[in-house]
């Protein structure tokens, strides 16, 4: 099973090879991800990213209220 976890978008840049690409923190973690299929996302949005790929966008409210809800779940624990 996957979550999809919100992530906020921190970063935006062009790689050489034509790539628009992000670092986006999800929790602390920043991860790069490729934004082919969600070109226009900018810095500050939020999304669901899976496999390295942006594939939807998330309006803020909605991203603040899943991860108050994953965090009251016990989602970002470490597990042992």
């Amino acid at each position: 099973m996957c979550l999809g976890i919100p992530g906020r978008i921190v970063e935006i840049w062009d790689e050489p090879s034509g790539a628009r690409m992000a670092h986006v923190d999800f929790q602390g973690e920043t991860r790069r991800l490729c934004l082919a299929y969600l070109p226009d996302l900018a810095i500050g949005e939020y999304t669901i990213a899976h496999a390295g790929f942006a594939l939807s966008r998330i309006d803020e409210a909605s991203a603040l209220v899943t991860v108050a809800t994953m965090t009251e779940y016990g989602v970002f624990e470490d597990v042992p």
